[in-house]
């Protein structure tokens, strides 16, 4: 069964035909191995050992963080919130850009 987003459906354990099963897995892959890295570059990567890529039964790449700690969860949502809002400030500070109509010279 599949929550109203999508994410929560079981993971493939059984194949089915015509399942894009290796590009949902890749995608995941390629979105695990960002994640790594940025943990690699915060220092976190050994607080997120079970991060996994893997997909679901239909085929849809799922990342999993694993088992972690509450104050590893509690840091990383921290580090999402002050990354959102650092994006949605960088947003609001740009300019506008706006059309001023040309009066035809007399």
């Amino acid at each position: 069964m599949t929550d109203r987003r999508g994410v929560v459906a079981r993971r493939a354990e059984d194949l089915s035909p015509g399942v894009p099963y290796v590009r949902g897995w890749n995608r995941a892959r390629r979105s695990a191995g960002n994640l790594a890295d940025q943990l690699v570059l915060l220092g976190l990567d050994s607080d997120f050992p079970g991060l996994v890529a893997d997909v679901n039964v239909f085929g849809e790449g799922l990342v999993q963080l694993g088992t972690v700690r509450p104050e590893a969860a509690e840091l990383l949502a921290k580090l999402i919130t002050a990354g959102l809002e650092a994006e949605r400030l960088d947003t609001a500070a740009e300019l506008p850009v706006t059309t001023r109509r040309e009066t035809p010279a007399a």
